[in-house]
């Protein structure tokens, strides 16, 4: 939790209450139904919350912001997101239903009200997003196709709607058609080595009617 607050010093009570919670109810859930890795829960804050909080190194979510996390897997990165942007809905969808198991009981421990979970793969989604958010769950021109049409014409942040994209590695190539692409390194926001090859991609995405 201090590795938290070291790169978010100005957490309510209420989100620190609940940042403090989900190691908890991550250990005792997966426990039950396994979606994260052994290390990974011993890491938990570094590998998962963190990571997932990168995002709002890059962009200040304002109140009333929708956003769609592709392939949630166990809450990530929509749960950490949620908690910090408690003004925002976050609609956290994913294949696998025993993932979603684990993601709609941490939420209800929580008492997150502005997360709602759907099991179904991305394309059957319905609905139109300002931001579409995830963690490498494929690579760029797949998940393009994926969330095509689900970006909504309205734009209220100076970064343009689109992508959000947590990815590692040498992206160039996978990158190469998409000249509107900005990469982010997470170490220009967090020191730990852990982030090295990390980072936030941001793919601007005009809306289609």
């Amino acid at each position: 939790m201090e590795l938290i607050l070291k790169y978010f010093p100005n957490l309510t009570e209420d989100q620190i209450s609940k940042f403090t919670q989900l190691e908890t109810l991550y250990q005792d859930w997966n426990l039950k139904i396994n979606v994260v890795s052994r290390k990974d829960i011993d890491e938990l804050y570094l590998r998962h919350v963190l990571h997932s909080l990168a995002i709002a190194k890059v962009i200040d979510f304002k109140p009333g912001t929708k956003l769609l996390d592709v392939g949630t897997g166990g809450g990530f990165p929509g749960i950490p997101l949620a908690i910090l942007f408690p003004e925002c809905s976050f609609h956290l969808v994913d294949s696998i239903a025993k993932k979603l198991k684990v993601v709609d009981e941490v939420v209800a421990g929580l008492e997150l009200t502005n997360v709602k979970t759907t099991h179904a793969r991305v394309e059957e989604t319905k609905g139109n997003y300002d931001f579409i958010i995830s963690r490498a769950v494929a690579a760029m021109p797949t998940f393009v196709h994926w969330v095509k049409g689900k970006i909504t014409k309205k734009q209220n942040h100076e970064l343009k709607n689109g992508i959000l994209y947590l990815k590692g590695g040498d992206l160039t190539e996978e990158l190469q058609d998409y000249k509107t692409a900005a990469i982010y390194n997470i170490t220009e926001f967090y020191s730990e080595e852990f982030f090295e090859t990390k980072k936030v991609v941001h793919l601007p995405i005009k809306y289609k009617g």
